[in-house]
């Protein structure tokens, strides 16, 4: 018998052990009583595990650890500018809560590097004339509507930018990120027509506000003739109609991701000064000062033409000031071929949505001294560009509190006649959807989220009046649609449909009586909860700092971020599994060539009229997913995925981390619910998770909660057999001396 118990206590120790030294390796998960510091620390080691995949070899965050991901990027290891906004911001914090501004600074390099084009990679810039922008190609709402006709006659309008840019920094170059990159180089472009390089430069959308992702033809930044038609300007003649095609190279800006990172400097800038650090950072804040000066571009109508109502194909070119709306609108682009021929171009956007605005970025450009930019003019506009955000919200904001789309100067993409009556904003015409229409560009609630948690940032940091009664309206819109059940359970709004307009702007927020928002659907998108809690948590802080306090707007984001954390981990990240039913259009959805344009793309694709979206796609066939996604689809129904998207788990360690800046005596805290069924136990002595017998499930329930005492979170009194306050080894020795005893 002595050697029977001998047995059972030495296979229960080893149990014991094995199970403990996993479980210490995840001791810092969090947990109720988790500060949200550790919170943030525990998923910033995560995130920056090269284990876990969020990063390509080269130090490049992926969109997602996932590759089969088809949203604005169709494809996981794709990333964009908005994903290097991200690690810098989320790096940012970590230099607040850890002092240590090292990945803060790796960061920035990794920006520069790969996300900015270089000099080499901007050839023939010296060639732009600045007083004729480009020259004009009429857009068309359907892809089937291009190529759009070049057109040299129409009057396109000055740059004022260019000289000021360039007697501050003496280049002809640009300082802004290209929008996406296919890091793995999965299309096969490579770069500059090598078809081998890594961290390839590619480009998508092209074709129009009904152009989605599925839709799209993506093809290399740099145009070789290599792939595409190789006879009739390779890619370009998909999307411009023209006598004759240059070899040409040409980048976009997403002009929120560039806003982002300089946010993010904002507040680097004021922690690290803080901290008696400052000098850690100086590199950095040139870098974010530089991004910002040239970011002004996005201030421009598409082709530099007037702000106004009457803006015609053959109106009058802008004068460089006039065609300036001093808002974040949807894009800058800028090109020129790869051998000089004395022509280069550079383009601005005509449309503006409320999701892009930077009220934060705005306010350091033109505020902060270690991040005031070179240039003559480059303060003065964003300090112009701050009271013309605030404006839009302003003008946009519904009468229920939720804000609405945006404003445009190019009706139709074409300076088409604006339609009777509708309402405008300094000249330029509202817009419920502006860019894109498939989806609806402000139906997605996220950028509801986005928009605001900067306008939170800068109330907090100001108590401008404005930002205040923007966001108190919007707050009190939000809180009665969120709903927090449990662990992982909650819901917040998804999709919201839009009635009526806005009323002409005159410089006062009437209300907008005539303007409705009404939520449609709600959803669990853990990244825009995480966003959300952030936003609120900014909020609150604002009101306790300005006004009177909002303790529901505290504790709601508490909660919404506390169920995020304690039921959506995984031991890489969080993640909640969603169903994509939009992925049959893998297989469904045509991609619009026209009839007689052929080609091939670098994954060897024969490029067609009537091809589908994977038909231009054939190395998705070998994913891992792949299976999953066919099974899924012969059956009717949309494949499931638990993705790990890069901007998720920032979004969440941002939250994170404001809590721990804002309310630090805060800690994570129960939510209802169950994560997982209370043992009711059986009686018998070592029964520890009441299944009626004593085995090594009992030995493994005592080595979770191994060390904690009834005073501590996460201690579990049924594991406490001998009662003595304290989960220990003379409980593990209880286990094994009753090992395989039954209750019957």
């Amino acid at each position: 018998m002595l050697k029977k118990t001998k047995k059972y206590v030495s296979i229960t120790l080893c149990t014991f052990m094995t199970v403990s030294a996993l479980a210490t390796s995840f001791a810092a998960a969090p947990k109720v009583g988790t500060t949200y510091k550790d919170a943030f620390m525990d998923l910033h080691e995560k995130i920056n595990n090269p284990a876990n995949g969020y990063f390509s070899q080269e130090g490049i965050p992926y969109h997602s650890i996932e590759t089969m991901m088809v949203e604005a990027p169709d494809y996981g290891h794709e990333t964009s500018s908005e994903t290097a906004s991200y690690y810098v911001w989320v790096e940012a914090m970590y230099g607040k809560l850890s002092g240590d501004w090292t990945m803060y600074n790796k960061a920035w390099d990794v920006t520069e590097k790969y996300y900015i084009p270089s000099d080499t990679d901007q050839p023939n810039l010296k060639d732009y004339d600045p007083s004729k922008c480009a020259s004009f190609v009429p857009g068309g709402a359907l892809p089937e509507d291009y190529p759009g006709q070049l057109n040299l006659n129409a009057p396109t309008g000055k740059d004022a930018l260019h000289a000021q840019l360039k007697s501050a920094y003496g280049k002809d170059s640009m300082y802004l990120m290209h929008w996406i990159f296919d890091v793995d180089n999965w299309y096969k472009y490579g770069n500059k027509g090598d078809g081998t390089s890594r961290m390839s430069q590619i480009n998508t959308y092209q074709r129009g506000e009904q152009e989605s992702c599925w839709e799209t033809v993506p093809f290399p930044c740099w145009e070789t003739y290599k792939w595409g038609n190789t006879s009739k300007g390779g890619f370009g003649s998909l999307f411009v109609a023209q006598d004759t095609y240059a070899q040409q190279w040409r980048y976009s800006v997403a002009g929120d991701a560039d806003a982002r990172s300089v946010q993010a400097a904002y507040w680097a800038v004021k922690w690290a000064k803080e901290q008696g650090k400052s000098s850690q950072i100086t590199t950095q804040n040139a870098r974010a000062a530089k991004m910002g000066d040239y970011l002004r571009y996005v201030m421009y109508d598409k082709y530099m033409k007037p702000i106004a109502k009457n803006t015609s194909i053959t109106s009058t070119a802008g004068d460089g000031t006039n065609s300036m709306h001093y808002l974040i609108s949807w894009y800058t682009a800028w090109g020129a071929p790869t051998t000089s021929q004395g022509w280069a171009w550079k383009e601005g956007s005509s449309a503006s949505h409320q999701g892009y605005q930077n009220p934060m970025t705005a306010y350091a450009l033109s505020t902060v001294s270690e991040l005031k930019p070179k240039s003559s003019n480059g303060a003065s506009d964003w300090a112009k560009s701050l009271d013309r955000q605030l404006e839009l919200l302003q003008w946009l904001q519904s009468a229920e509190g939720a804000i609405a789309g945006g404003c445009n100067n190019s009706w139709n993409d074409k300076y088409d006649p604006y339609p009777a009556g509708i309402s405008t904003f300094y000249e330029m015409a509202y817009d419920w959807q502006p860019v894109w229409h498939d989806p609806p560009s402000n139906r997605w609630y996220g950028f509801q989220a986005w928009g605001l948690q900067r306008t939170a940032e800068y109330y907090y940091e100001t108590g401008d009046e404005r930002a205040y009664k923007i966001m108190k309206k919007w707050v009190d819109w939000v809180k009665p649609n969120i709903r927090v059940t449990g662990p992982g359970e909650f819901e917040i709004p998804s999709d919201i449909e839009w009635e009526g307009q806005p009323d002409t702007w005159t410089g006062t927020y009437t209300g907008n009586p005539n303007l409705h928002a009404t939520i449609t659907s709600y959803g669990s998108d853990i990244g825009i909860a995480g966003s959300t809690a952030n936003l609120l948590a900014f909020y609150a802080a604002g009101t306790k700092k300005h006004h009177t306090y909002d303790q529901e707007a505290h504790d709601i984001a508490k909660k919404l971020l506390d169920s995020v954390i304690l039921g959506c981990q995984d031991n890489i990240g969080y993640t909640k599994e969603e169903q994509r039913g939009d992925y049959s259009r893998f297989f469904d959805q045509v991609v619009y060539i026209p009839q007689g344009w052929t080609g091939k793309n670098a994954q060897g694709a024969e490029l067609k009229n009537g091809m589908k979206f994977i038909d231009m796609r054939p190395a998705y066939r070998q994913d891992a997913n792949w299976s999953n996604l066919e099974t899924s689809y012969k059956a009717g129904v949309g494949p499931k995925f638990k993705y790990h998207r890069y901007w998720h788990q920032v979004d969440i360690a941002m939250a994170m981390g404001s809590f721990a800046m804002l309310f630090p005596d805060d800690k994570v805290t129960d939510v209802g619910g169950t994560t997982s069924p209370t043992p009711t136990g059986s009686g018998l002595k070592g029964d520890v998770n009441g299944d009626k017998v004593v085995n090594m499930a009992d030995a493994i329930v005592i080595a979770g909660a191994f060390g904690k005492t009834s005073n501590d979170a996460g201690f579990k009194a049924n594991a406490d057999l001998n009662n003595d306050g304290v989960i220990n080894m003379a409980d593990v020795i209880i286990v094994a001396n009753n090992f395989g005893k039954t209750a019957q």
